[in-house]
């Protein structure tokens, strides 16, 4: 059943075709989704190179029971043309769980390999969920897009204060990288012009201060200076973009003397 991204971008319907959807009993009401769950509701993250296994799945209701559910990513402008990506369950059917006598959650795992199934950095930022479920009495419900979830491409970031000790009252230099995962060279490259927050917390003390916020320059590199006082860490921190996750680095310290 599963649909690798370059073969889904040739045709939407090669996605409905294997969903096999079954028809709505126009006798009865439609069975209901409640929710859609994709990696727990977290962002997927992938680098360049190992693939990941998420959880997705569909909570639905109907008066007979549920007696299956479905759901793909998939990425473009709609099913019938402009699709240029598809994540397929790796499982032929669901596992539904009933919560009730009405009620169930049905659940697949999908593997996302970022040599395969991501060979373009444009595929970095939301999907959408196609959702479906089928009641017991055999009556369905089906959206294109109940819901979108985030698939980013893994970043990395790196921080050096020096020199280590210092004299009080010198200056320190805090330089660094923050990089992502290029998932069509699968090399990590620098992410350029994103802002950055320089951060230092006191040897004695559990909390961070931002003292100031910084740009990444063409090859994603940083670099500033502060004046050194006490004793602490330096780290740099990134929030994070709609295609790229947050990450802040380890604090590096520095003996002031």
């Amino acid at each position: 059943m599963r649909i690798r991204a370059t073969v889904a971008a040739a045709s939407g319907a090669l996605v409905l075709s294997a969903l096999a959807v079954p028809a709505a009993h126009a006798a009865t009401a439609d069975p209901v989704i409640s929710k859609v769950s994709v990696n727990g509701g977290k962002n997927t993250v992938l680098g360049t190179t190992a693939a990941k296994t998420i959880t997705v799945s569909v909570t639905a209701s109907h008066a007979s029971g549920i007696a299956d559910g479905w759901v793909i990513l998939w990425h473009g402008k709609n099913l019938e043309e402009g699709m240029d990506g598809a994540l397929l369950p790796n499982e032929e059917a669901a596992t539904c769980k009933a919560a009730s006598a009405t009620t169930s959650t049905c659940s697949y795992t999908i593997t996302i390999d970022p040599r395969v199934d991501l060979t373009k950095n444009a595929l970095a930022g939301s999907w959408h969920v196609l959702a479906g479920v089928e009641a017991t009495d055999g009556s369905s419900t089906h959206y294109d897009s109940y819901a979108t979830a985030k698939i980013q491409r893994l970043s990395k970031l790196t921080v050096n204060a020096s020199p280590e000790p210092v004299k009080k009252g010198k200056t320190i230099t805090v330089t660094g990288k923050l990089s992502r995962a290029n998932w069509e060279t699968h090399t990590y490259a620098g992410y350029t012009g994103q802002s950055v927050k320089l951060q230092f917390r006191k040897k004695t003390s559990s909390t961070y201060t931002t003292l100031k916020t910084i740009k990444t320059n063409s090859t994603g590199n940083l670099k500033t200076t502060a004046t050194a006082s006490v004793d602490g860490y330096w780290r740099y921190s990134f929030a994070g973009t709609s295609t790229t996750p947050a990450v802040t680095t380890a604090g590096d310290f520095v003996d002031v003397r």
